[in-house]
């Protein structure tokens, strides 16, 4: 509960920041704004996580069109020497260490249903699996868990500069070991087909083996083109997958009680 608290206590900080900038008077203007700023400086930029001790900036010129450009270029990259050379105004983000970001990405997410599924699935499994550990292993089985998913996404391509936000890696591991420990527990769910509504039990082993298989089947597809998905935001499959494997790879180690039989709902 004290880590909902949290996350939501953040998301609400992220959107007190103020939002894009109004660039009705010319299209061409691509600032980023204090919101976009504040996920650079604390989200999970891969490259300063498989490159530690550089650091990324801001490099703001005219783009051809007439408007404000603003890119994000990291120092060691063509593109910083390239910005540098056409004489674009370079600066550097105001980050915490690279390693910092790791754990500050967990707590910050890209909009309202993004924190509000995540948030829902840690409350759903996450009460069993802290019960079968303890409070204080569960946090840190937790923050493992979002580190293993942050570079299991920053090594689909290291060179890339779009930050990771959100704590759905971490989740996913909260997933991972729910999934081992309680495989026979069933699954209260809501069923929503056109304008049928019911609840089901189903068996945890068949929905979290049906959501491994949604971020499986995906992340194939990222793997194919690491360099466009990784510079065009979406879903951090990678994340999630890494996260999930780290959950049933370890589990075992942080839990010193639980029932194998599990809760009979979750």
């Amino acid at each position: 509960m004290l880590l909902i608290v949290v996350n939501l206590a953040v998301f609400a900080w992220q959107v007190t920041q103020p939002s894009a900038p109004n660039s009705s008077d010319s299209p061409h203007i691509e600032e980023l704004s204090e919101q976009d700023e504040t996920t650079l400086q604390y989200g999970a930029i891969p490259y300063r996580l498989t490159h530690p001790g550089r650091d990324c900036a801001i490099a703001t010129e005219r783009a051809a069109s007439g408007g404000i450009q603003q890119d994000v270029v990291c120092e060691g990259t063509p593109e910083f020497r390239k910005a540098e050379a056409r004489g674009a105004l370079v600066q550097p983000l105001d980050s915490p260490p690279w390693w910092v970001t790791v754990f500050t990405s967990m707590f910050m997410h890209g909009g309202l249903l993004h924190i509000g599924f995540n948030m829902l699935f840690l409350w759903i499994f996450g009460n069993n699996v802290e019960d079968s550990m303890g409070r204080g292993r569960f946090v840190l089985f937790y923050l493992l868990a979002g580190i293993a998913a942050a570079y299991a996404q920053a090594l689909l391509d290291t060179d890339a500069t779009l930050p990771a936000v959100g704590a759905s890696g971490a989740i996913a591991g909260v997933l991972g070991g729910y999934l081992l420990l309680y495989p026979h527990a069933r699954v209260l769910t809501l069923v929503i087909i056109i304008f049928f509504v019911t609840l089901i039990e189903i068996p945890a082993v068949i929905m979290l083996g049906i959501w491994f298989v949604l971020q499986f089947l995906p992340a194939i597809g990222q793997l194919a083109t690491p360099e466009v998905s990784a510079s065009g935001g979406g879903v951090a499959y990678f994340a999630h997958i890494g996260g999930f494997v780290f959950g049933l790879a370890t589990i075992r180690l942080f839990a010193n009680r639980y029932r194998t039989t599990g809760p009979e709902y979750a």
